[in-house]
């Protein structure tokens, strides 16, 4: 019997270790080839600033468990956790919650088991209670790109301005794309006909592989999109074959694992 293709993680290098071990765990035999680099600001006092105003907000939304990394990072002391609830989208950026020590009764994330992982999936959770907020402001902690731009989508921040709620965002952390090797760059290529499936977990990260690796034809290359955002972008870049799978590990695992 053929073995079965190998899945490409692109994900953040720390995140993509822990992702692909997880999916070799479960039977999926997985690599990583990072494809988003996260860095610190270069300045941070204006995150020591926020934190100052935290109990001015009803909830801050953390758009990844990096957001929770850098923005508790640079927590003074004296301020607390019960300030506000946190929001997260998705079980990643829970788990990072918890491990900082923000108390589990004032998070509010999506079920692990949810269809998706995004904003819309947090929006369902938290909406009827956004009326009653008070404050009526919510931080929204992201990430920038390296020419200091928001990086994301501002849908959740629409939705809470419609709603009549201020909303203050705080850039914590930089993405921009990787340095990669001769090496790297090589299986890149190799990767593009071999049969492996290029897993994207963001659009963003898709764009980066064509400025590290320009010239690429992806033409017969095939992805797996844990959104169908994602998924449409990918076509729209003439992606050869493109599946959707599901965002949380479980479910994407056994997702892979069907696929032909």
């Amino acid at each position: 019997m053929a073995e079965a293709p190998v899945v490409i993680v692109t994900r953040p290098e720390r995140e993509a270790q822990s992702w692909a071990a997880a999916l070799q765990a479960k039977g999926v035999r997985a690599e990583i080839l990072p494809l988003i680099q996260i860095l610190p600001v270069p300045d941070a006092s204006a995150m020591r600033a926020v934190w100052q105003q935290l109990p001015r907000h009803g909830a801050v939304m953390f758009v990844s468990a990096n957001a929770v990394r850098f923005f508790m990072a640079e927590r003074p002391d004296g301020v607390p956790l019960r300030a506000c609830r946190a929001w997260s989208t998705g079980p990643g950026t829970q788990a990072a919650l918890l491990a900082c020590g923000w108390p589990a009764d004032q998070i509010d994330s999506p079920d692990a088991h949810a269809a998706q992982f995004d904003s819309e999936a947090l929006w369902a959770l938290v909406a009827a209670r956004v009326p009653a907020m008070d404050p009526a402001s919510v931080l929204i902690v992201r990430g920038a790109d390296a020419q200091g731009r928001m990086a994301g989508r501002d849908w959740l921040a629409q939705k809470l301005a419609e709603a009549g709620v201020q909303v203050q965002q705080s850039v914590a952390y930089v993405r921009q794309p990787p340095v990669w090797s001769p090496c790297q760059q090589h299986r890149a290529a190799q990767a593009m006909t071999d049969g492996s499936w290029w897993l994207f977990s963001s659009s963003e990260a898709a764009q980066h592989l064509m400025q590290v690796c320009p010239g690429l034809d992806v033409g017969q290359a095939r992805a797996l999109a844990t959104h169908p955002r994602i998924a449409q972008r990918l076509h729209q870049w003439g992606w050869g074959r493109v599946e959707t799978v599901p965002a949380g590990l479980d479910a994407q695992a056994v997702s892979i694992k069907s696929l032909a």
